[in-house]
């Protein structure tokens, strides 16, 4: 009888760690932490890597982490490299050398002659941009393609082209004023 009582006993016990535990766990959920989630709200979702990173959540996991430079985005430039500092409360730093300037808004073309259907593009595209089946012609997606290009080094064949995208009335920005960076005051 003792052992019975000893064995409800814990039960019980278990059972009621058991309830406090789940109604913890659903009072005090977390999903990710907020600040990972603004700065990655901020960069543009390209995927492209140019940042070194697989993507843009990783990146902005590394700057929330204190990891990254708020100035590794190419596809971003200084709008987002602005954005980023006034979101942390940090200095703006200047954009590397190479990703100075405001970027040309770039797709890929697939000249579809040439195209052997091995999909290899396919697998290279972070965004779904491109069009095909194994052993069929493939094409672009140019509304989809973020000008990442990362389809070009796989491609076998050099089927794969960059083409600049002419601005029209629908994509045409205003120019950010071009202002003169200046450095943090030590």
């Amino acid at each position: 009888m003792t052992v019975i009582t000893a064995i409800i006993t814990l039960a019980v016990v278990a059972a009621l760690f058991g309830i406090l535990l789940g109604y913890a766990s659903i009072r005090f959920h977390v999903d990710g932490d907020p600040i990972v989630d603004k700065i990655d709200a901020l960069l543009p979702q390209t995927q492209c890597g140019q940042c070194s990173y697989a993507g843009c959540k990783p990146y902005a996991e590394a700057i929330a982490a204190g990891e990254a430079e708020i100035n590794r985005c190419p596809p971003g430039g200084e709008a987002t490299m602005l954005a980023l500092a006034e979101l942390l409360g940090v200095e703006p730093v200047p954009l590397d050398e190479e990703h100075a300037d405001e970027p040309v808004k770039t797709v890929v073309h697939i000249d579809e002659q040439t195209c052997i259907g091995c999909t290899l593009c396919i697998q290279a595209c972070p965004v779904d941009a491109i069009l095909g089946a194994a052993k069929q012609m493939h094409t672009i997606i140019e509304d989809e393609c973020t000008g990442c290009n990362l389809c070009i080094p796989p491609c076998p064949v050099d089927c794969i082209h960059i083409k600049e995208v002419e601005p029209s009335l629908d994509t045409w920005r205003w120019p950010l004023p071009k202002q003169p960076f200046v450095a943090p005051k030590a």
